[in-house]
């Protein structure tokens, strides 16, 4: 079992910024494929971003290209979003999940991924 903790949500103004955080209880995250999603009210569960078991793959929604990094720090099991000039639009429920896989590929699809973390939201309003 992975239990995952997810921090660092809030209140932020447009062009504000960000970082959350994706913990593992316990255990490494080494060679699991992390996913961060958001659910939007009334809208469904959208793929943010990715990272691959090795590191060596990141994916992100076209949205957030240019503005949302993904990294992992191993050292604390802990993999983190950090999201900068963030818009009204991003306003959400983030939630982490975790894949075991030691390749170099990881999705944007949450059916993909067996654990999640219970979600920090992120309001972002003037």
């Amino acid at each position: 079992q992975v239990q995952l903790v997810n921090s660092g949500g809030g209140l932020v103004q447009p062009g504000g910024s960000l970082r959350l955080s994706c913990a593992a209880s316990g255990r490494t995250l080494d060679y699991y494929a992390i996913g961060w999603f958001r659910q939007a009210p009334g809208k469904e569960r959208e793929g943010v971003s990715c990272i691959s078991g090795t590191d060596s793959t990141t994916h992100y929604l076209d949205s957030a290209k240019g503005r949302f990094t993904i990294s992992r720090d191993n050292a604390k099991h802990t993999v983190y979003l950090q999201m900068n000039n963030l818009q009204p639009e991003d306003t959400a429920v983030y939630y982490c999940a975790a894949a075991l896989s030691e390749s170099d590929y990881c999705s944007n699809y949450g059916g993909e991924y067996e654990y999640w973390g219970q979600g920090t939201r992120v309001t972002v309003a003037s």
